[in-house]
């Protein structure tokens, strides 16, 4: 059960995260962006910070689309609307009682909203390539699974430092985007784990 208190923690928990990580994603995206991923970011979730009350006190599915709205209206750039259409997708599928079957399903109705809204799919260096592995350790559940979201989070954030950059501004660079982690699959890594600490304490 996804009670007021857990939504709260989980919508501070997630934001506290990336906004302590705005230059680390300000850094990255430099190196293969327009160096505004960081700031686009922190902006949106302080917007949350700021409305967690308001946005918690609604059961999980509206408090989910309600963290979405704010990030399309306030994170700049491509990453506002597909984050804001990952929250809303899930908002459509979630309730305050949920299992990891149900979680699963959600999540893979919402990552196939934001390859819609991006025209992306898995390998080409964007947020997916950290949603989709994500999605496989939930559809397997078992024992430990926080811990394991959380280490399949960060391998294949990783991995999109060997990749060449196929949609989003950094394509533009062809092979110089080789070489560096991609701004959107670390700020995933971020919420990920975020998400699955608060979860963790609840286990």
């Amino acid at each position: 059960m996804i009670d007021h208190r857990t939504r709260k923690l989980l919508f501070e928990t997630v934001a506290k995260r990336v906004i302590a990580s705005t230059d680390e994603l300000t850094d990255l995206d430099r190196a293969i962006g327009d160096g505004d991923h960081g700031s686009n970011m922190r902006r949106g979730f302080e917007a949350v910070l700021a409305a967690v009350d308001e946005l918690s006190a609604k059961g999980l599915g509206e408090s989910l689309k309600g963290v979405g709205t704010t990030l399309v209206m306030k994170v700049g750039g491509a990453s506002g609307p597909l984050y804001g259409t990952l929250f809303m997708s899930l908002g459509k599928s979630l309730q305050d009682d949920v299992n990891c079957e149900q979680v699963a399903d959600a999540f893979a109705t919402a990552i196939e909203a934001v390859k819609a809204r991006g025209k992306s799919d898995g390998g080409q260096k964007t947020m997916l390539d950290v949603l989709l592995p994500v999605l496989g350790v939930l559809r397997a559940g078992g024992a430990g699974l926080p811990e394991r979201v959380k280490e399949a989070a960060r391998a294949a954030a990783e991995q999109t430092i060997a990749m060449r950059a196929i949609r989003g501004r950094a394509s533009f660079l062809g092979e110089r985007s080789i070489g560096h982690m991609d701004p959107g699959a670390r700020s995933s890594w971020l919420m990920i784990e975020a998400v699955a600490d608060v979860m963790e304490g609840f286990a």
